[in-house]
């Protein structure tokens, strides 16, 4: 019975991984362009009826797609994301569409669709990605035009209710084969008419050979891979198919009678068959100007309206985690900072050498610049009076018979921070300068091993943080990273002022007038046991409690500026280069030798000195001594309180001529006055 062609729309189908692969491509790529990208989807014919009729789009959708997947045919999409909801609520959502459509005409009336049909199938989406919570809100259009007159079936029925066994099984062996690649339009060239002779051959053409089967007058049935499910109505492809016949070929036919094949392969009682594919004849005036276009998807109440989804309960927490801490530094580049290179900051191993109220809020600063390969390493338990200084402890870490290791309970909590940290908590005590070790071969055993291991971890690690709460115990590690050319940052804490300092470094490109000072290169005495005849007050840290803070985000800080220097660890300060040049200078702002603050009167400064030929700790001759006698000098060092490394480095005779040359000064102001 004659009456309107109607269509069944696209239902769009989206794969959890098209999510993932957006929103990575809108941290790493798009940023904050919000022009519109290509996509690419995919549909299919094989579906069983009850279905909705599918448009597909996953994780590949961004990639070119020379072919669609096996018994799927080809769709071309674009992406409007928006950065901000409000855009994608306002955004001319007619205009876009007409837009898409407009393109689609122009490929219709120059042919360009003929020779590449796949692209009657056109699709759009509509976006918006908040990445804090992972919720996308989106909305798909699939653009189709609207016919200006009416569009009148004559027949439209299943194959298998029509009297054509040979035309059906002709259909089904020229289909084969294309194996698993059939066109998603196509003509059907028939010798003669497929419902009016018992026997008939067909072929399959492509579009761009209507010409010459018109003048072969070969009988030509129009066809197309129909995605529907439902057995009286073809599938939205159609309606722009229909558009392209009518504007080039229709008023070669009868009564603008143009007859059309929708293609369905189905697999039913485990065979292949093609009976349920659609035959109509339709009444297609011809039409030379573009139509309005259609197709916004309605939502699941049958609105047209937006939808959203939600990846945050179904992705594993430590993902998501992770995907939210990269936003947090990727909102940084796209802004600001287009040139930060935060992979040269979150790829650094660091070494956290101390636990205490240093090494806690260091840790948390390497946390938020992205720092996932921490360790913490320190030899004392957690206190009471730990907690509220020392931001990775809780009161239950605390015990009066002592509480729990600090490295150990120090990396737990950055665990429970941040799953996605790897973050190690190592018990050691480090030998130091004026403790001797020499009372038993099993103390000298120990304290060997203890040397070994903190060797060991150097050497596994980038950077080296010192935040130690006594002089001595930063001799060794800052000596053993001057040997193996190791970045160490370095903090320490007055009562109301702090230090944050690199030490230098050097390589054989260099000259060694240029090394930076190390921690005790301004010193003019070996380090001994500080801790000796000390009072409680001069045994703890006694500081202004936001002091730690200031110095620990500065030493954090001061590793990301170093990192993103041209010159990296081997930069030298900027306020020493005279006038600061950004274009040679670390993309963070000038990258200074020292820090040192006073809270007292809210001074910082910006001191730079080079390396001390007589330093205890990075002079050549100590490294000489190191590299060559190993564990033995070491020995030398723990067991003398501070004139070992005096004597060897000149020290001793240095603090000689300085005494000879006040008493000299002395008896020449002596003998003038009388």
């Amino acid at each position: 019975m004659a009456g309107p062609v109607q269509f069944l729309p696209f239902a769009s189908a989206i794969e959890s991984g098209f999510w993932n692969k957006l929103a990575e491509n809108k941290l790493n790529v798009y940023k904050l362009d919000d022009a519109p990208k290509r996509l690419n989807g995919f549909y299919t014919n094989t579906d069983v009826e009850g279905l909705p009729c599918r448009h597909n789009v996953d994780y590949k959708a961004f990639e070119k797609m020379e072919k669609a997947p096996p018994l799927c045919f080809m769709s071309h999409g674009t992406l409007w994301n928006k950065n901000t909801i409000e855009d994608f609520k306002s955004c001319n959502k007619k205009q876009i569409l007409q837009d898409v459509a407009d393109t689609l005409w122009q490929q219709i009336t120059n042919g360009e669709a003929i020779k590449n049909p796949s692209c009657l199938v056109r699709f759009v989406l509509l976006s918006f990605a908040d990445l804090k919570k992972y919720l996308f809100y989106y909305w798909f259009a699939f653009p189709a035009f609207v016919h200006p007159t009416a569009i009148v079936k004559n027949i439209c029925k299943p194959l298998s209710n029509l009297n054509c066994p040979n035309f059906q099984n002709s259909l089904q062996q020229a289909f084969s084969s294309y194996g698993s690649n059939k066109p998603g339009f196509f003509l059907l060239s028939c010798s003669s008419n497929p419902f009016q002779s018992d026997e008939v051959s067909v072929n399959i053409c492509a579009l761009t050979e209507f010409e010459r089967l018109l003048k072969e007058k070969e009988f030509i049935i129009f066809g197309l891979a129909d995605p529907s499910t439902l057995e009286d109505y073809p599938a939205w492809p159609l309606r722009n198919f229909l558009t392209l016949i009518s504007y080039h070929w229709s008023s070669h036919f009868v009564d603008n009678l143009v007859r059309v094949i929708c293609f369905r392969d189905r697999t039913h009682s485990g065979k292949r068959t093609i009976a349920h594919s659609l035959y109509l004849e339709v009444n297609l005036p011809p039409v030379k100007i573009c139509a309005e276009a259609t197709g916004w998807e309605k939502n699941k109440k049958n609105k047209l309206a937006p939808r959203s989804v939600s990846l945050a309960e179904s992705m594993d927490p430590t993902r998501l985690a992770m995907s939210s801490v990269n936003l947090n530094l990727k909102l940084m580049r796209w802004r600001l900072m287009p040139s930060l290179d935060l992979e040269a900051i979150s790829s650094c191993k660091c070494l956290l050498l101390g636990s205490g109220t240093l090494g806690c809020n260091v840790a948390r600063g390497l946390l938020g610049w992205g720092v996932t390969d921490i360790t913490m390493v320190d030899n004392g338990t957690v206190s009471f009076s730990n907690p509220v200084r020392q931001s990775l402890f809780e009161f239950s870490d605390c015990s009066p018979s002592g509480g729990k290791p600090k490295a150990l309970a120090a990396a737990e909590k950055l665990k429970l921070i941040y799953p996605g940290v790897n973050a190690v908590g190592v018990e050691l005590s480090i030998p130091m300068p004026g403790h001797p070790v020499h009372s038993s071969d099993e103390l000298v055993a120990k304290v060997q091993n203890e040397v070994h291991q903190l060797e060991e971890l150097i050497d596994s690690h980038d950077v080296v943080f010192l935040l130690m709460d006594t002089r001595e115990s930063r001799w060794l590690p800052t000596m053993m990273c001057a040997a193996k050319d190791k970045l160490v940052i370095n903090s320490a804490l007055g009562f109301d002022s702090y230090l944050v300092m690199r030490h230098g470094i050097i390589t054989p490109e260099q000259q060694a007038a240029k090394k930076l000072g190390c921690y005790f290169c301004n010193d003019v005495v070996a380090p001994g046991n500080s801790l000796r005849d000390r009072s409680l007050d001069q045994q703890c840290t006694v500081s202004r409690p936001g002091v730690s803070m200031i110095a620990s985000a500065l030493a954090v800080e001061l590793l990301a500026s170093v990192l993103q220097h041209p010159s990296g660890k081997l930069c030298m300060p900027d306020n020493a280069q005279g006038e600061f040049d950004p274009a040679e200078s670390s993309l963070l702002g000038p990258v200074p030798h020292q820090i040192r603050g006073f809270l007292s009167n809210n001074q910082v400064l910006y001191p730079s000195t080079e390396a001390f030929s007589k330093c205890t700790a990075c002079s050549d001759i100590v490294l000489d001594q190191y590299k060559s006698q190993k564990f033995d000098f070491l020995l030398d060092v723990f067991n003398s309180p501070n004139s070992y490394l005096e004597d060897l480095t000149g020290l001793t005779l240095l603090h000689q001529q300085t005494a000879q040359a006040e008493a000299d000064i002395l008896e020449f102001s002596d003998t003038e006055s009388i």
